[in-house]
């Protein structure tokens, strides 16, 4: 079997997008692609914004993704959570698509028996530690947002070494929107390690503008693009 990769978008961010085209299709434009795009709203206990709350659940949804909103101190955990979900959520659903082509008739996980049930969930665990994974990390630099990167960085490299511990590898790009002289701006290219962000965000200065279509939109443009080297297939 040929293990195959997983490929996401984690959007990190606070408010609504304000400029640019409209995330949700474009959640649906990556989508197309292969790509899930997940959504994590960091929000402030006093201030609960009901439209933003509104639109990070459906760039999720229109991005076949997982949403999450949170308060700044649980983050870390969120983080983690949200990526193992919608990374068990894709093996899934080819997990699914599988079985439909085995037994020619569409049949989901829940339907099997438990005993070919524990069987299948077995194989989604193991593909979950040992795909491929291919992860643009989109973070939010709106002015509001400022207070809340020391602890955006701190989850990430908890992120970071959380799927260290995975036998698949990891690859992840950092962009940050909006960037100093465009919308969107790639601090942090392919890598297998996020522990260089200690000192980019560091340096980052927060901009006016929210463009998150156009920082989905180029999240996915960097997966497509990325150059790979050819898959061998599992033993």
């Amino acid at each position: 079997m040929n293990r195959g990769r997983i490929k996401q978008i984690l959007l990190i961010t606070d408010g609504c997008s304000n400029h640019g085209e409209d995330p949700v299709a474009m959640a649906a434009y990556a989508n197309e692609q292969g790509i899930t795009v997940n959504v994590i709203g960091v929000v402030d206990e006093k201030v609960i914004d009901e439209a933003a709350m509104r639109e990070i659940e459906s760039i999720a949804a229109s991005g076949g993704g997982v949403s999450q909103t949170v308060y700044t101190q649980v983050l870390s955990q969120t983080v983690q959570m949200v990526t193992r979900k919608a990374m068990t959520q894709t093996i899934q659903g080819v997990v699914n698509k599988e079985l439909q082509q085995i037994l020619g008739k569409k049949v989901s996980m829940e339907e099997l028996p438990p005993d070919k049930r524990g069987e299948v969930m077995e194989v989604v665990d193991e593909l979950g530690e040992t795909m491929h994974l291919e992860m643009v990390i989109m973070v939010d630099v709106s002015a509001s947002m400022t207070p809340k990167l020391p602890t955006v960085k701190e989850a990430l490299l908890d992120l970071s070494i959380s799927l260290n511990s995975r036998i698949g590898e990891n690859e992840f790009s950092v962009c940050v929107f909006p960037g100093k002289r465009a919308d969107v701006e790639t601090v942090i290219d392919w890598t297998p390690r996020l522990e260089s962000i200690s000192s980019i965000f560091s340096k980052l200065s927060a901009g006016g503008l929210t463009p998150t279509g156009p920082a989905i939109r180029e999240g996915a443009a960097l997966i497509s693009k990325k150059k790979r080297k050819p898959e061998r297939p599992a033993g």
